[in-house]
C-alpha cells in the first residue's frame, strides 16, 4: 500500500521542480524493486536499447513461467474496446477470411474471449504467436478448453505470411520490432490488420520501462502519424480507428508522455 501511495505522489508532484529533486530518486529506488501495485513506469528513451541499458537488475523478458497465468480472466469476457474487434472479425469471417494470426496472443485469450460473441466456422484457423513459455502453457490449456481444435500456435512471427487477418491486442508495445517492420518482411502479408489496446502518442514516439512485478520490460509508445504513414507505405489504408478508454499511461516526471487512452485500428491492404 505504501508503494502505491508513493507512486501516486510521484505522479502528482512531477511538475513541481522543488519536490522533483526529492521525489524522483525515491521513486526510482522503488521502481527498481519487484512492484505489486499494478504496473509502474519510468523514463522516456529514444530506443529499446537505451531503455534496456537503464533497466534495473530484474528480469527484462516476458518469456518466463511466472507470466503464463497473467490475463487468464480475459478468456471469459471482453472489454468495451474489444467490440470494434468483434465487429470486424465477424464481418471478415462472414466474407470467408478464416485464417487469423494473433500476434502476441498469450495462451489464446482473445480467441477464447471472443467465441462467446462470434460464430467461429469449423474451417477457421486461429494461430497465436507469443514467447515460448506462454505458448507451451497455451497448448496445455487448449487440450481441455478448445474442443473444436481451431486454435494453433506458431513459433515465429513470420508465420503470419499467407494469413487473411492479423490481429494484435495489447502486444505491440512489448515487441523488439514494429508491426510495419514485420509486415514488410513477409512474402505474403495479411490483407486485413486489426490492432487494439496499443499506446500511441499524437506527436512523439518513445520507449519507457514498465515494471509488472515479475519483470521490467521496455514498453514502446508509437507516434500515431508515423505509424499510420508506415502502414500506408506498405499499401494499407486506414479503414477504421477507435479509442480504448480502459487504458491510460502516465510516466512519472515525464508529463509530455501522458496518454489518456490507448488506440485501435483496422487497416486493409489495397
Amino acid at each position: 500500500m505504501a508503494k502505491r501511495h508513493l507512486v501516486r505522489i510521484a505522479i502528482e508532484t512531477a511538475e513541481l521542480p522543488g519536490v522533483r529533486l526529492i521525489a524522483r530518486p525515491l521513486y526510482r529506488r522503488l521502481f527498481n524493486r519487484p512492484y505489486h501495485g499494478g504496473n509502474a513506469y519510468y523514463g522516456a528513451y529514444a530506443s529499446r536499447d537505451q531503455a534496456l541499458a537503464a533497466a534495473p537488475s530484474l528480469p527484462t523478458s516476458y518469456d518466463q513461467p511466472s507470466t503464463t497465468g497473467m490475463y487468464m480472466d480475459r478468456h471469459r469476457s471482453i472489454r468495451v474496446s474489444d467490440y470494434p474487434m468483434v465487429h470486424w472479425i465477424s464481418r471478415l469471417l462472414a466474407q470467408g477470411r478464416h485464417r487469423i494470426f494473433d500476434l502476441g496472443g498469450h495462451i489464446g485469450v482473445t480467441y477464447y474471449g471472443f467465441r462467446r460473441y462470434v460464430d467461429y466456422p469449423d474451417t477457421m484457423e486461429w494461430r497465436v504467436h507469443d514467447v515460448p513459455a506462454v505458448m507451451d502453457a497455451g497448448r496445455d490449456w487448449a487440450r481441455e478448453n478448445d474442443p473444436k481444435g481451431l486454435l494453433h500456435f506458431a513459433d515465429a512471427p513470420e508465420a503470419a505470411s499467407d494469413h487473411d487477418v492479423l490481429i494484435t491486442c495489447g502486444a505491440l508495445q512489448y515487441l523488439d520490432y514494429t508491426l510495419p517492420e514485420l509486415l514488410g518482411r513477409l512474402p505474403s502479408p495479411p490483407t486485413h490488420v486489426l490492432v487494439n489496446l496499443t499506446p500511441v502518442h499524437p506527436r512523439r514516439g518513445y520507449v519507457t520501462l514498465q515494471n509488472i512485478g515479475k519483470a521490467v520490460l521496455p514498453y514502446r509508445v508509437m507516434a500515431k502519424p508515423e505509424f499510420v504513414a508506415q502502414m500506408q507505405a506498405l499499401g494499407y489504408s486506414l479503414e477504421d480507428q477507435w479509442q480504448s478508454k480502459e487504458r491510460h499511461l502516465r510516466v512519472p516526471f515525464e508529463p509530455d508522455c501522458t496518454l489518456d487512452h490507448y488506440a485501435g485500428f483496422y487497416f486493409k491492404r489495397v
